[in-house]
Order: structure tokens, then sequence, then C-alpha cells
């Protein structure tokens, strides 16, 4: 991996006009980090701090309205195309398409970065069985339980070898028992294939358990407290930063995994 960082927000806002009669409205203001090839970083927030805007940004949804935003050195926005194959995505919605198997969901991207066909399945059904799918590759979405469905989602996130992966809440429609184990594969996974990786979240718990550094925003996105833990971080420190966090927040974020 580059010494070079994977992300770079300098001075970053990103405002959205109202009615002639109002001012304009700031998601994120004046938004700094940087986030090292490799890592793993949690984005934590309430709902509207501004977290799925900086998600957007990242993902070259939409352009900053002043500032610099890089990803592996270049601009997501101006150079979208460039980014075929390089970012995975998982969203809070599976967003996988009914009309197609869960194999060939996998190999959605990979088709599209013109994989030959032979490659591609080989490839897919080696996932969904990384994933604990084997002998689901035929069966649609509607057959799949919505952990599963969750689980061909990621599947086909990895299977284009991202070297950024993001996630938008992909954890949170999800009953708290298998939500708890698709996040902690999900980590092992992120640390195997040494991408680097952004999770927004609202759940403290969840920032914790995904995050090796945790960032939270207040409106507009602005950093306002962060922290950096492991798998070794004793369970007294997991708590200062825990207690850490609802201080700064003021107890607007949930502590736990809602159902």
């Amino acid at each position: 991996m580059s010494e070079a960082p994977a992300i770079v927000f300098d001075a970053v806002d990103k405002r959205f006009p109202r009615s002639e009669a109002a001012e304009d409205f700031y998601a994120v203001r004046a938004l700094s980090f940087a986030v090292a090839a490799g890592e793993l970083v949690a984005i934590l927030g309430p709902t509207g701090c501004g977290k799925s805007t900086t998600f957007n940004l990242i993902a070259g949804l939409i352009r900053p309205s002043s500032g610099r935003v890089r990803v592996a050195g270049h601009d997501p926005y101006d150079e979208f195309d460039w980014f075929r194959g390089k970012i995975g995505i998982v969203f809070q919605n599976d967003r996988l398409m009914p009309w197609r198997s869960a194999l060939d969901n996998v190999a959605l991207g990979l088709e599209l970065n013109k994989v030959a066909r032979e490659e591609r399945v080989a490839i897919a059904r080696a996932w969904l069985e990384r994933l604990g799918l084997k002998g689901h590759e035929a069966d649609y979405p509607f057959a799949l339980s919505g952990g599963m469905r969750q689980r061909v989602s990621i599947a086909r996130a990895f299977a284009i070898k991202p070297a950024i992966l993001l996630g938008d809440e992909p954890f949170s429609g999800l009953d708290a028992v298998t939500g708890d184990t698709l996040r902690r594969e999900f980590v092992d996974l992120v640390r195997e294939t040494r991408c680097t990786g952004i999770f927004i979240t609202h759940s403290i718990d969840e920032a914790l358990q995904l995050g090796r550094r945790v960032l939270v925003f207040r409106r507009p996105a602005r950093i306002i407290y962060q922290a950096r833990l492991g798998p070794d971080t004793p369970a007294a420190e997991r708590e200062r930063i825990r207690s850490d966090i609802l201080h700064a927040l003021g107890g607007t974020v949930a502590t736990k995994e809602e159902p």
C-alpha cells in the first residue's frame, strides 16, 4: 500500500441552495481529515449531521461546494470513471437486482468491468462460499432472508477486489444477532483484503466494533471527537471512549444496535 493517504478532505464545504428567502443549507463545513491506506474508519453521528453527504463526496456522487476531496490521489467527482472497479459500496439496503440470481448479483461488478464470464462466475461462486452461501448460488433475492441478501451485497462489493470499501449503515436493518455476526465477518474481510474501509453509522457500539479509528460528527459535518482503538484495546479503555463520545454528542446517538 502507498504511504500517501487513501482519502483526503481539505477544508471541504458542501452547501445546498434553499429558497431565495433563506440562506443556503450547509451539510458539510470546513471538514478536514485524512484516512491512511488500509485503515478502517467509522464515521459516527446522529441523523442529519452530514455523514451521508460525506459518504457521497467520497463516492464521487456529488461535488464539494469548496475545498478539496481526493481519493487515491484523484478527484472522485471529476474523475468518476477512473474509480470503476476500485471502490466497493455496501448500502443499508442490499440493492440486489431481483431478476438476477445470487451468483449473477455478485458477478455484476465484474461483468461491468468486462471480466470474462467463466472467470467472473468462478470469483462470484468463491465469494458466496466465503460468505456462507454455498448452495444458494441460483436463488433469487425474494427467496433469501435479509441477512442472506446483505451477505450477497457484501460478496458483490468484495468480488471486484476494491482498494476502498464504503459502507453506509450496512447492518442497521438487520436483527442484533445477525448484524453482530456480519460486522465481525466484515471487519475480518477488510483486514484480510487490506482495503481501506469507511463506515457510516449512528450506533456507538457498531462504531467501536467496526472502526480502528472513530470520527464523531456534529452538524454541519465536522469532527468533534476522534479516537483510535484496536482488537486489543482493553475493555476499560473502550468504556472510556464510549463515555467520551456520549459526552461529546450529548446522548444524541444510539448506544445499542437498533432492531
